[in-house]
């Protein structure tokens, strides 16, 4: 069973930084399609980010070049380097997991993973 564990959130003024991190156990997974999705209390959850097991990438036109995707094959860690925040990047970030090499075509769907974390809170604030 895939177990997904986020963390990295917080609060930061607009114009900081946050890393997310999202650590799996019970099996490999970075070979896999893997998102980060956000949610707020008005909206729907959104797929932000997204790598395949070749590695590349999508992004949401409004994270392109300020959200940086990465993985770590050796920790079974997928990362979310976010930068130049701002305060519409509010949300609860959740990672997931598609156990397909591929991506389904962009944006990420919720409907198409299958495994989530619990998600971690991202505040900015102006």
């Amino acid at each position: 069973q895939v177990q997904l564990v986020e963390s990295g959130g917080g609060s930061v003024q607009a114009g900081g930084s946050l890393r997310l991190s999202c650590a799996a156990s019970g099996a490999i997974v970075t070979p896999y399609c893997m998102a980060w999705f956000r949610q707020t209390p008005r909206s729907a959850r959104e797929g932000v980010a997204a790598i395949d097991g070749g590695g590349s990438t999508f992004y949401t036109d409004s994270v392109k070049d300020r959200f940086t995707l990465s993985k770590d094959n050796a920790k079974n860690t997928l990362y979310l380097q976010m930068d130049s925040l701002k305060p519409e990047d509010t949300g609860k970030y959740f990672c997931a997991v598609r156990l397909s090499i591929y991506c389904s075509d962009p944006p990420p769907r919720s409907a198409d993973f299958g495994y989530w974390g619990q998600g971690t809170q991202v505040t900015v604030s102006s």
